[in-house]
């Protein structure tokens, strides 16, 4: 193991023995199995019990994140990393949109947001001066219940057009048929981890982008290391995330996204068209950047459609 992974072993294993938690005893921690790293299949095509041509949804992630609805805005709870993670989603896009381009943005900017959950970054998306409108689509209908609730609470995003929800998969979004009815942002974060064949979920997804706008994601490396983090410390030992919400076989590798696109027509060949940034949570910290992280671990992914 190299001596920075290394490093980051122990200040996790550190935390576990500092962390005011009730510990749970060995026992009690549900005995794993090892991956087995494998390339996984960009173009492989859905399950037999899932339909194309309807929602590359998972039934059984639709099921795990309605358990979770009542917790979404509680900052300490299950989706504490979520709240934590917010602000570097921003810094990431900020990043993007000043990358040269031959067609400028225009200065107010429209959002869709798939994935949304309860709207951690829709919400706050919608509250920038810079943005037009956020469209938000969810297909897990607890969440998006809760997502509507906490809109209410803010006079600006009950503006008409300001911040709209739907409870649909990308495949049920009408497909547009000019630039005005595409996005200067489509947002795709902590969701491909959860779809069984991210190939074609992705197809689906890029005749929303406008030419010069940008595809923006968040996902985690499938290695030994994420495996150790995210399955093993995250959800048996420190209990920081409920159990279920990682399947390392759904993981995705940097360099599988980005030869993916480099596949596709018109997409990240112009200029610094594809970025990328490694992060990692840092207890009593927060996220913070962490340049090659993407390599091993979570890291934040954007391409940008070709003018």
């Amino acid at each position: 193991m190299a001596p920075s992974r290394a490093h980051n072993c122990v200040r996790i294993l550190r935390y576990a023995t500092t962390r005011p938690l009730r510990s749970p005893s060995i026992a009690s921690i549900p005995r794993r199995t090892a991956p087995q790293a494998a390339a996984r299949g960009f173009s492989a095509q859905q399950p037999k019990q899932h339909e194309p041509a309807k929602s590359s949804v998972d039934p059984t992630e639709v099921s795990h994140f309605n358990n979770l609805a009542s917790s979404w805005w509680d900052p300490q709870g299950p989706s504490r990393l979520l709240h934590l993670m917010n602000p570097l989603r921003h810094t990431f896009i900020s990043r993007c949109l000043s990358a040269p381009a031959g067609t400028p943005l225009p200065s107010k900017l429209r959002y869709l947001d798939i994935g949304c959950g309860g709207g951690i970054f829709a919400e706050s998306a919608a509250r920038l001066p810079k943005t037009a409108s956020v469209t938000a689509i969810d297909p897990t209908p607890e969440v998006l219940k809760v997502a509507e609730l906490h809109q209410r609470r803010d006079p600006l995003l009950k503006q008409p057009g300001r911040l709209t929800y739907l409870n649909k998969s990308i495949e049920q979004l009408p497909i547009p048929t000019s630039a005005e009815e595409q996005y200067d942002i489509v947002s795709l974060f902590e969701v491909l981890e959860h779809v069984n064949a991210p190939g074609p979920f992705l197809t689906q997804i890029l005749p929303h982008v406008k030419p010069g706008g940008w595809l923006v994601l968040s996902t985690i490396a499938r290695t030994w290391t994420s495996w150790a983090v995210t399955n093993v410390m995250a959800e048996d030992v420190l209990r920081m995330v409920p159990k279920g919400t990682h399947d390392w076989n759904k993981y995705v590798n940097e360099a599988e996204l980005r030869d993916w696109f480099r596949k596709q027509a018109g997409w990240g060949g112009v200029g610094d068209g594809m970025k990328t940034l490694g992060v990692m949570y840092v207890p009593g910290f927060g996220w913070k950047e962490v340049p090659g992280g993407e390599g091993w671990g979570n890291y934040f992914f954007a391409v940008r459609r070709d003018a």
